[in-house]
């Protein structure tokens, strides 16, 4: 939730990762996208959840991917990682997250999974995320050595994917630059009016004992209220937060001109809407992006 004033290339920003967040997001949520990580050999959501999204890194182990990813349980990822490179290598895991994307994203678009929206979508997005500066984004660097699609469908979801990892990175950055630890980013975000306590401490394995002394810890510096509310300190560095994720988000897209911009958003608009509509993607999720509005 942003509660500043955003200028028009801040919202731009915000735009676009509207746009293209739910056509990378399949690969958490969508059946097909899961039974490819099962059928590769790993064991159970969080295992392929892991194992998809640090693929890129090759066989990482579970500091550097709890360092990059940044608000997850150290213990959740341990569970699954290394473990899951004995069941599968990064390859099969990066091969499977691309084919179960996007054959989800062909049952949900139907013929318009071959339309000249996905083949106009794709060559902008790409443009965007092969120009993106890579300097200290180590998520996005990672992906953008991965062997980029041929078919204008599998393309469209691998520039998503990097242009979502481009600016994860970039909001990694600003939430350390405030201060704001990974475990409790999460806790400022319900706070601050995101998803609910109950939907994060169930997607991000937070127990009452957890959650309350990170709040704790944000009331002692007069970043949260009494009521569980942001003060308005805390509004104020949570709205700094989001436009710097926003500002850094925007030198993605500087090699498009105005015009481009226009036909990326008219070519991608109809697609995301078809992917939410489908009902795989939750309107609230823990990914800091509230679909039911």
């Amino acid at each position: 939730m942003h509660t500043g004033t955003m200028t028009r290339n801040q919202q731009l920003a915000r735009d676009i990762w509207r746009q293209l967040e739910p056509i990378h997001v399949v690969t958490y949520f969508a059946p097909e996208a899961r039974e490819a990580l099962d059928a590769a050999g790993y064991r159970g959501f969080w295992m392929g959840y892991f194992a998809g999204r640090a693929a890129p890194l090759g066989p990482a182990g579970p500091e550097v991917v709890t360092a990059l990813f940044y608000n997850f349980s150290p213990a959740r990822v341990t569970k699954a990682l290394p473990d899951a490179w004995s069941f599968a290598e990064p390859s099969a895991a990066l091969d499977a997250r691309l084919s179960g994307s996007v054959r989800s994203l062909r049952r949900v678009l139907g013929d318009v999974a071959d339309s000249a929206d996905v083949a106009t979508a794709a060559a902008l997005a790409g443009r965007a995320a092969r120009a993106a500066p890579m300097a200290g984004r180590a998520l996005f660097a990672s992906n953008l050595a991965v062997t980029w699609p041929e078919e204008p469908l599998a393309a469209l979801w691998h520039a998503a994917t990097l242009l979502r990892e481009h600016r994860g990175d970039g909001h990694v950055a600003a939430l350390v630059a405030a201060g704001i630890g990974g475990r409790e980013a999460n806790v400022v975000h319900s706070a601050a009016g995101g998803p609910p306590r109950e939907v994060l401490a169930r997607a991000r394995d937070y127990d009452d004992a957890e959650w309350d002394a990170m709040a704790e810890g944000l009331k002692t510096r007069g970043l949260m209220a009494a009521t569980g509310k942001l003060t308005e300190r805390g509004l104020a560095l949570k709205a700094d937060i989001e436009d710097r994720t926003d500002r850094s988000a925007l030198a993605a897209y500087e090699t498009l001109d105005d015009a481009e911009i226009e036909q990326l958003l008219a070519a991608v608009t109809p697609l995301a809407d078809a992917v939410v509509a489908a009902g795989d993607v939750p309107l609230i999720s823990p990914i800091g992006l509230d679909l039911s509005r």
